[in-house]
């Protein structure tokens, strides 16, 4: 977590801006899926990979392996113009110097729980800076659905373990930085349409990388100068899985989607990233599974069955 948009240089609105996005096909749908997978299972990756290397560095790392491929698939088109270079790495910056590093100093200032609670607000901050920026509009009976999904991951965050436990270790600082995380990387992946549907996928794609790279590194550096930490093929192999499939391929799916399907219904199947990512846990980690995630995830699925109603049949009714 990705039409029209920003006023060109003519101050004319690109042709398009006012129109709706087309409904989701199954063929949309499943790539939706796939693509919650891909990304939920970066959870319990990223917590092998932090079992011997620490978060930034980790990420550094990650980022490192992605940066040389995206760059490769600029090769052969169309350069990105000058002018767009400041808008195109202030993404970058935003999106992994602010959202990623705040995220990172936010999960170590919050439970498990409730950091996966408010990093459960991105699809809700997608879909109301998508409304603002890109001309989306939400029914009532898709609002409905956003809040059902919502609530069930909710259930789930805090029915690991307990409230009590949910609520231990949990700072203002850190829900701060989760907040802030959120904010930044529902923003960037609505801004980051708007780029792309300017400039190409591949060249914002690999250009606000590499300078969110650039901006991470100073922080990863100051980790790795204070930590003592050692490189193992785990993490390496998490590192990869992060770069290659998370990074790379996760992020060309999502930017590719969100140009046929609504933000809503690419934002809404996002809750099932946390469900996946709890699942795979499960399986890896010996983690256990109760009444509370059931339940959860039966309100999820019922949220997302009310956000991927047509508007055109809400509007009937």
């Amino acid at each position: 977590m990705n039409q029209n948009y920003l006023p060109s240089s003519s101050g004319a609105v690109p042709a398009g801006l006012s129109a709706p996005v087309g409904a989701a096909s199954l063929g949309s749908l499943a790539a939706l899926l796939l693509l919650a997978v891909m990304w939920g299972l970066s959870i319990p990756v990223t917590k092998l990979g932090l079992e011997s290397m620490p978060p930034l560095t980790l990420t550094a790392l990650r980022f490192a392996v992605a940066v040389p491929l995206l760059m490769v698939f600029t090769l052969g088109r169309a350069r990105l113009p000058w002018h767009a270079l400041p808008r195109v790495a202030a993404l970058g910056v935003l999106g992994i110097g602010v959202g990623q590093v705040a995220q990172t100093y936010g999960v170590a200032g919050t439970s498990a729980s409730v950091g996966t609670v408010i990093s459960a607000m991105i699809p809700v901050f997608i879909v109301f800076f998508a409304a603002l920026r890109l001309h989306q509009s939400v029914t009532r009976r898709q609002q409905l659905g956003l809040v059902a999904a919502f609530v069930g991951i909710c259930m789930v965050g805090f029915g690991q373990g307990g409230e009590a436990a949910g609520l231990s270790g949990t700072t203002l600082a850190g829900v701060a930085f989760m907040l802030l995380s959120s904010l930044a990387i529902a923003f960037y992946y609505v801004w980051s349409v708007e780029l792309t549907d300017a400039h190409g996928t591949a060249a914002v794609a690999a250009w606000s990388t590499l300078f969110g790279f650039l901006a991470l590194l100073p922080w990863a550096g100051r980790e790795m100068a204070q930590t003592d930490f050692e490189v193992t093929a785990v993490a390496v192999g998490a590192a990869v899985y992060l770069g290659v499939v998370v990074t790379v391929a996760g992020l060309f799916l999502w930017l590719a989607l969100l140009r046929v399907v609504a933000a809503r219904v690419a934002a809404s199947v996002q809750y099932l990233q946390p469900l996946v990512g709890i699942a795979a846990a499960a399986v890896l980690f010996g983690d256990r599974l109760g009444l509370a995630f059931a339940v959860g995830v039966l309100l999820v699925l019922a949220g997302l069955a009310l956000t991927l109603a047509p508007a055109r049949a809400n509007s009937a009714a």
